[in-house]
């Protein structure tokens, strides 16, 4: 059973952010009939769906349905949103019940203070009702290093915003009951491009989680946006026989070696602070 699978729903974006990279992929939507065709074959390998790699969950029309459904066939479904788009579908998102809704509220870098006012308060009001209703909200500022002395505004507004514990955890705070703030550093997304890194490589990929593109295709971890390393593709093969091939197992075995045997591995940012 892995922790948890990465299922792009789409991946279209309403955003350019500059941490990101995006994707050179053909635009693509998940339509409902793939959507539980996919869900449907990755029954009993994880309970914890979350539905992004690229794109913005909330510009697809069928989110809050792909959510019921995704409840309904007993996983927890998780999105990961920029959090633009939350005054227009929260109340629509809301009713479905997500398990966890992960707010990147580092996404805004603008300059325009009343638009980031805005778009801050939108976001802790989708939270703190997010929370009350019994969803997991998580505000995340995974930009350190880079902000540009934007966050200490931002954590100010939200300690305004929220009362309640404020407890000290491993990877951020603990606001109150569902409610949450994570920090966490910028990272280079790993790039065939980039600089060899050497082989020397851990990561959780095909231990911990894997991903399904929204074209079908299974890729070792959710980082790898491009489908570079493409072990098979759900809507054609079972998920057994892919994370069983040959490539699929080698790449399981050099982690547990600390060894990459793929070459975007090697070129992984992220998987660095693994060691």
């Amino acid at each position: 059973m892995y922790s948890k699978v990465y299922l792009e729903i789409t991946n279209i974006c309403n955003k350019n952010c500059s941490f990101c990279p995006g994707t050179l992929r053909p635009l693509r939507q998940m339509t409902m009939e793939e959507f539980r065709l996919l869900a449907g074959k990755l029954q009993g390998v994880t309970e914890y769906l979350y539905f992004h790699i690229m794109g913005e969950p909330l510009t697809h029309p069928l989110l809050p349905d792909f959510v019921r459904v995704a409840r309904a066939m007993g996983f927890h479904p998780a999105i990961t949103t920029n959090g633009s788009l939350l005054p227009s579908r929260s109340q629509a998102l809301l009713e479905a019940m997500p398990y966890k809704v992960n707010l990147s509220v580092h996404s805004f870098e603008e300059g325009d203070r009343e638009a980031y006012l805005s778009y801050i308060n939108g976001c802790l009001d989708f939270a703190d009702r997010a929370s009350r209703a019994g969803t997991i909200a998580v505000l995340r500022l995974w930009n350190r290093g880079y902000d540009e002395g934007r966050n200490v505004d931002t954590e100010a507004l939200i300690r305004q915003r929220f009362g309640g514990q404020w407890q000290e955890g491993r990877r951020g705070i603990r606001i109150r009951e569902k409610l949450f703030l994570e920090y966490g550093d910028r990272f280079q997304w790993p790039d065939l491009q980039a600089e060899d890194g050497g082989e020397r490589v851990f990561c959780y990929g095909l231990k911990d989680q894997f991903g399904v593109l929204c074209d079908g295709r299974v890729v070792p971890c959710c980082l790898d946006r491009e489908g570079a390393i493409t072990l098979g593709n759900l809507f054609e093969e079972e998920i057994g026989a892919i994370l069983s091939s040959p490539r699929a197992r080698a790449m399981a075995q050099g982690f547990r070696d600390r060894k990459a045997t793929e070459e975007l591995c090697r070129k992984c940012g992220y998987a660095r602070r693994f060691g």
